[in-house]
């Protein structure tokens, strides 16, 4: 029993000067006249105090404080040993008892403890994303609120049928959801961009403890009872708690609910491992830090200032990474075939030996896993959920298009085979008479050079990073009517990272926040890619939690004499991903479940891709460039050489992701696989040129163990849908248009998930979708 008298004296101070921050940390409210608030009993303020000071070393980043620290201050306090559990589960009730009802909120004060890192300083920002959590305080807090979730689903799980209702089991799950998504992104998002090492694996661990509890969850055989009872009481659900209903019923049916324990026991198990296995791959990928060396001789074709800002290795030579930055200009520019030879082999070898037995691996449990539960492939599986529907029409959009662009292929290949003969002769290399693996991006670069006039190294001292970024931010702004400010001293994770809020440009209403984190650096993701930190949705009081997304991407570093300058095809990347924050940060789906970019994965890039095109027009263009040294816009005929030059080896760049989007299909319909020789086989078929010996592109394949297994079709499937909106609205009533913008926001952003891809399409277009636009700008003759 707490020893409550011996603080008798004590209640005033502590209320008034240890309570009132927490108070402040709920609400954010200064102005609150605190003494009016009618005071509690002299045991509840007592337990207050101790929470409060714990909350607020937690926002004080004073770690060393510990919770053995606080239980050694309820020992002093109350001449006994003292449980944190007891007085914060008692502290609770007397929060929402005496405080919130006066402060008209329902704060859910205890999960974010859980986070371990609240923030109220930045309005609607749960966490503060320094990540300087510690890697124990990580893996702690993620079992923490493993804990507290699993709890909640107990609940609803041990329900008697008489009690099921909307309240006691949809409205529930819908609010763990919410808390639960709100809160692990501390966990899971540092392996990819944190400096630390001992964090980033702490965070893989804690990933690996998340995804078994998302199978643990969806394999519940009592809450998917609960949620069939509800389903024959018909209650009258609002239309989105109503798909949300038949959603986590679908879901549950193709987890194997409606089956066998045994069945269910072993898809419970196929699911464990796959998450094992795919999180296994990314980190392999992730930590990956091969470097080759080459003289400066080696390296003749590439720009002075590129060569200068290599490291120069003892032995005098040249290192370069796998990482883009270095790869792509290497492979596009370096006259030595030896040298793109070495580059190609090292670059689609990385990883070759840990991740091909893991993917061979996932892709036999996945079949396995569709076998149980009834589908004759894991692709089938899949796309029951997709607007492709089945995969038989996946498997005849590919290669009916493919048909089409072999066409065009057969023309550049002639092309680029001459221009090899002639560059041989004159550089003094042995001609071989065919096109190798490691040609293909050197001379697809030469065609843009030759037929339509674009350096690329000339183009790129026009699109300097700040230059690009602030055009970039200024198109969004001014076509989604929106509003971008700099958080100036944000706690960031790195000091290359950015801070943004965006709110409505009209209604000034706050809508999200959003990262930029922009330049590679060891073990952070190797690639492009948009992160959700925060979903936006409806807390379980009904208001409205703003959304908050990363945009990480690795493009050269500024040095001491030159910004950061990006080729053409990294500006695309960057309005890409870009438009998936956007997606992420405008979607106000009142469910976390369909918060941002939870749409069907054959839709999810096609409003990306839709935006690329302002990277093909003129005023767009203009206004995100200028030369880095003097300002200079861009030319008149190096804009119009770049717009023409869209259509520039057409063929192979559709055919190659025609070719990844094939074996993605063609690996997910076998029991068993031989990734290389698949690969091979297809690369064969498609394009008419073997792979290099030795090497398998499939190792780094990041998509196959992220996501979209089964669903790489998806880029182009979608871009069907992108092309239409573009051509269709934005091209006949201004690219620039915020009318046209608007709606775009409204019916395709907005809605995330709550809507099917082909209804927000057909609410933008006012019809169903075609694929004319789509093959016109493949430069197909329609």
């Amino acid at each position: 029993m707490f020893r409550w008298a011996s603080l008798m004296w004590t209640h005033s101070l502590v209320v008034r000067v240890f309570c009132y921050p927490v108070i402040r940390l709920f609400r954010g409210r200064s102005t609150l006249n605190w003494l009016r608030l009618p005071l509690c009993s002299v045991e509840e303020q007592t337990c207050l105090f101790v929470s409060c000071q714990y909350s607020t070393l937690l926002q004080s980043n004073q770690r060393s404080h510990s919770l053995s620290n606080l239980q050694g201050t309820g020992k002093a306090l109350f001449k006994s040993d003292l449980s944190f559990n007891t007085f914060r589960s008692f502290s609770k009730n007397i929060l929402q008892k005496h405080f919130l009802p006066r402060l008209n909120c329902k704060v859910n004060f205890f999960t974010n403890i859980v986070s371990g890192r609240t923030t109220m300083s930045i309005e609607g920002v749960r966490i503060a994303w320094d990540l300087t959590i510690s890697p124990n305080e990580l893996l702690t807090k993620t079992e923490l609120l493993i804990s507290q979730c699993r709890k909640k689903y107990d609940e609803v799980g041990n329900l008697k049928e008489e009690d099921v209702n909307f309240q006691s089991v949809l409205k529930v799950i819908a609010d763990v959801e919410c808390e639960y998504l709100s809160n692990r992104y501390l966990f899971d998002f540092p392996q990819q961009v944190s400096s630390d090492k001992a964090l980033r694996d702490a965070s893989t661990e804690a990933d690996k403890k998340l995804q078994a509890f998302d199978v643990e969850i969806s394999m519940r055989q009592d809450i998917f009872d609960k949620l069939l009872i509800l389903d024959k009481k018909t209650e009258d659900l609002k239309p989105e708690y109503k798909r949300y209903l038949e959603r986590l019923i679908k879901m549950g049916k193709r987890n194997g609910l409606h089956l066998s324990k045994d069945i269910q026991e072993k898809i419970k198990e196929f699911k464990n491992k796959m998450n094992e296995l795919s999180i296994q791959f990314n980190k392999n990928l992730n930590e990956e830090n091969t470097f080759l060396e080459f003289t400066e001789k080696e390296l003749e074709g590439l720009p002075d200032d590129f060569i200068d800002s290599l490291e120069k290795m003892d032995n005098e030579k040249r290192k370069i990474t796998l990482k883009y930055p270095h790869y792509f200009p290497t492979m596009r520019k370096a006259k030595n075939p030896e040298t793109r030879r070495k580059m190609e082999h090292a670059f689609n070898s990385q990883c070759i030996s840990e991740n091909v037995p893991i993917l061979e691996e996932l892709v036999m449990l996945r079949q396995k896993q569709a076998d149980l539960l009834g589908f004759p492939t894991h692709a089938a599986y899949v796309t029951e959920l997709r607007m492709a529907k089945t995969a038989e029409n996946v498997c005849n959009f590919l290669k009916e298009l493919a048909t089409k662009l072999k066409v065009l292929w057969d023309n550049e290949k002639k092309y680029l085979l001459e221009l090899k003969k002639l560059e041989c002769k004159e550089l003094g290399f042995e001609f071989d008479e065919k096109l190798n693996f490691w040609d293909l991006q050197y001379y697809t670069t030469k065609i843009e050079e030759i037929k339509y006039s674009v350096d690329q190294d000339k183009l790129r001292e026009y699109f300097p990073l700040p230059i690009v970024t602030k055009g970039l931010l200024d198109i969004y702004q001014e076509l989604l009517s929106l509003k971008f400010s700099l958080v100036e001293n944000a706690k960031v994770w790195h000091p290359d990272v950015q801070m943004f809020s965006v709110s409505d440009s009209k209604s000034n209403q706050l809508l999200g926040y959003f990262f930029l984190d922009l330049f590679p650096r060891e073990g952070k993701y190797g690639h492009a890619a948009m992160f959700e930190l925060q979903p936006g949705c409806l807390l379980p009081d009904g208001s409205r939690q703003i959304s908050v997304a990363a945009m990480v991407a690795n493009f050269t570093k500024p040095t001491a004499n030159k910004p950061s300058l990006l080729d053409h095809n990294e500006v695309v990347t960057f309005f890409h991903e870009f438009g998936h924050v956007m997606h992420q940060i405008c979607a106000q789906a009142n469910l976390a479940h369909f918060n941002g970019t939870n749409v069907e994965r054959d839709f999810v890039e096609a409003p990306s891709q839709m935006l690329e095109n302002w990277c093909w027009e003129p005023v767009p263009l203009r206004r995100m460039s200028s030369h880095y040294r003097d300002e200079t816009p861009l030319p008149d005929t190096m804009l119009k050489s770049l717009i023409n030059s869209r259509l520039a080896n057409a063929g192979y760049r559709n055919l190659r992701q025609i070719f990844l989007g094939l074996f993605d299909h063609t690996i997910h319909t076998k029991p068993k696989v031989d990734t290389r020789e698949i690969l091979e086989e297809i690369h064969l078929n498609l394009l008419g040129i073997n792979l290099s010996p030795n090497t398998n592109f499939a190792a780094h394949f990041g998509h196959l163990a992220g996501g979209y297994d089964a669903q790489y079709y998806g880029y182009m499937w979608s871009e069907v849908f992108s092309m239409d909106m573009f051509y269709s609205r934005f091209k006949k009533e201004g690219v620039m248009n915020p009318d046209t913008g608007r709606d775009y926001r409204e019916k395709i952003l907005q809605p995330g998930g709550t809507q099917d891809g082909a209804e927000m399409l057909h609410n933008f277009l006012g019809r169903d979708p075609n694929q004319q636009a789509f093959l016109v700008s493949k430069g197909i003759d329609v």
